[in-house]
């Protein structure tokens, strides 16, 4: 990910660095008098201007050279702004747009032969298949525009190409070939003298090494590429370089080394106010500090992290607020004038008033006093519940993390593994040849156990992290959840209400949690064997109960809720500004219901 946002900040970097143009003055050409090559190629210039700092202004501007293309019937010109548009889209993430745009662009070149500008286009379809993961299209593509850079000899086409199509080899999980591409680009960098694109390959090099967990010659690669980028005085380039230093200390485990290239990354990125680049550094400093053991300091990296995404719009309010601050000044001054003037006229009542002055002051001062005591006290306690609740998101955000880490692990390693088992075992049950039928049927309850298995695996990893609800809506999702759980031993009904529309991602993986870990409490805990479940949406919030018919507890007894579990229940329905009673008796089974206002 930190390779791509380097990629991404050295095209901006390299945009910034050729003459820059005046927009305004090739907006004039384009709206003038002047002939089509002229307005056509304005336009084309606002476009490259535009392409990697405002995409929306890329589609804007895209469509107004469209219009002035096809009116002029220039199909190379069109063909050349739908590419761009279509890099526009897919960065804005409309992959579908990108795709349409860039067929259309490649049909208009191969019918009128120009492999200088299809090749491009060739690159940029692989690279938005390679986003996609459709692995074989990014390859078709990539060689297809590789074949021409190599008729038209173009070495920088041909680096670039072996470049691209090696993180297709990467995702492959072929590292050697990967890398055979990446020294191959590296190769032709370097006789072509192209430091910038030598420290391209160095970094993809040292990828490869870091996901193969060969520290030493990614840290080798990455301090070659630092020293490049020092002598280009590429000070963006130089953090970005400190911090995958960093990532790479950290999994060789010289935490010290990590922690310093983290921070000197940090101290580049603060100057350049580069703030996403802070922020995934501070994530792998907690990490580095989570591996020494220092939980407190990891705990302080995460909130820095967090506080981060706020500070853009802090900075906001406190221009707002210096600007507010201005305005009280003069307003003071212009009141201190005219208290001066009033002070003159009223200089022979002024002895006469004295005493009711000092009286009325005093009172005054105690009132201001006692205003500004109230004010700092509500203002710290705002803050505290500021704090408590920023902890709180920070707990729930982490522990669903783990939950979607463990079930793709489960997901794609153990079930994966237990798959090729099964598979193994069947393959072994058609060549082996049985001594008798009990041989056979031993072998076959094997396979049988296996399978089980796997989709235990699977129904695990689901319930950790529920297609259902990345796909639909929540009553979707614990319709999905419940299903799995109805037998022959245990009977759950669901009642939904009101939601048919999505709400925020994060209200419905808390309220799917808090239902989950309500039916985990009644099959393990209660032995229920019968569970109801209501949701009901309205123009209030949303209300829900989960009874079972199982033994119950004590609500009386504290000790009762200093488990886990209803705690868990507790934590998550108070950080949606809700509230949650329980109702159970022993012998009568439980009624949880909750309430979450809008």
């Amino acid at each position: 990910m930190k390779r791509f946002y380097f990629l991404i900040a050295i095209l901006l970097f390299t945009s910034l660095a050729q003459a820059q143009v005046n927009v305004d003055s090739l907006q004039a050409v384009v709206n003038s008098k002047r002939p089509y090559s002229e307005k056509i190629n304005a336009s084309l210039k606002i476009l490259e201007t535009f392409e990697l700092k405002n995409f929306d202004s890329t589609l804007i501007e895209g469509e107004k050279a469209l219009a002035l293309a096809r009116k002029n019937t220039d199909s190379i010109a069109v063909a050349e702004i739908k590419r761009h548009i279509g890099v526009a889209s897919y960065f804005q993430g409309k992959y579908d747009v990108a795709a349409k745009n860039y067929y259309e662009s490649v049909a208009i070149l191969e019918k009128v032969n120009e492999p200088k500008k299809l090749a491009p286009v060739y690159n940029e379809l692989g690279k938005l298949y390679r986003k996609t993961r459709d692995l074989d299209k990014a390859m078709e593509n990539y060689d297809k525009a590789a074949s021409i850079f190599k008729q038209l000899k173009d070495t920088g086409g041909i680096s670039m190409i072996l470049n691209e199509s090696g993180v297709v080899y990467e995702y492959k999980a072929d590292y050697k070939e990967a890398l055979n591409r990446y020294n191959s680009s590296l190769t032709l960098a370097e006789k072509k003298g192209d430091s910038l694109s030598v420290s391209y390959s160095l970094s993809n090099i040292a990828g490869v090494y870091v996901i193969e967990k060969k520290y030493g010659e990614a840290e080798a690669n990455l301090l070659r590429a630092l020293n490049i980028r020092r002598l280009l005085k590429d000070s963006f380039a130089i953090a970005l370089t400190y911090s995958d230093l960093g990532v790479a200390m950290n999994g060789k485990g010289d935490y010290d080394k990590a922690t310093s290239y983290l921070q000197m990354s940090n101290k580049l990125a603060e100057t350049l106010r580069y703030i996403e680049l802070q922020s995934n550094n501070y994530n792998e400093l907690a990490s580095v500090a989570q591996r020494k053991g220092r939980y407190q300091e990891a705990y302080e990296y995460f909130l820095k992290r967090s506080y981060l995404r706020d500070s853009l719009y802090a900075m906001e309010k406190t221009k707002q607020i210096a600007e507010l601050n201005t305005k009280y000044e003069s307003a003071k001054k212009e009141q201190q004038i005219q208290q001066q003037h009033s002070r003159i006229r009223m200089q022979n009542f002024l002895f006469i008033g004295i005493g009711g002055l000092i009286l009325l002051t005093g009172l005054l001062i105690y009132s201001q006093y006692r205003r500004n005591k109230l004010r700092q006290e509500t203002k710290m306690k705002t803050e505290m519940m500021k704090q408590q609740e920023m902890a709180v998101k920070a707990v729930i955000e982490a522990e669903e993390n783990e939950r979607q880490r463990i079930a793709k692990d489960l997901h794609d390693g153990v079930g994966q593994m237990m798959s090729a088992a099964k598979m193994n075992l069947s393959a072994f049950e058609s060549e082996i040849k049985f001594d008798n039928e009990e041989q056979k049927e031993s072998l076959q309850k094997v396979i049988q156990l296996v399978d089980e298995s796997c989709k235990e695996v699977r129904t695990v990893s689901h319930i950790m992290m529920p297609n259902a609800l990345l796909k639909n809506n929540l009553a979707a999702a614990i319709h999905d959840f419940v299903n799995k759980l109805n037998n022959k031993n245990l009977q759950a009904h669901v009642n939904t209400v009101g939601l048919d529309e999505r709400m925020g991602s994060n209200i419905e993986t808390v309220l799917y949690r808090v239902i989950q870990e309500c039916v985990h409490n009644a099959i393990k805990h209660a032995g229920a064997t019968t569970l109801d479940i209501s949701l009901i949406r309205d123009k209030e919030g949303i209300s829900g109960t989960i009874e079972d018919n199982g033994k119950g507890f004590d609500v009386a007894d504290k000790e009762n809720f200093e488990g886990i579990g209803l705690k868990n229940i507790t934590t998550r329905i108070e950080y949606l500004k809700g509230t949650v009673d329980f109702d159970s008796a022993p012998g009568r089974g439980t009624v949880v219901a909750f309430h979450v206002p809008f």
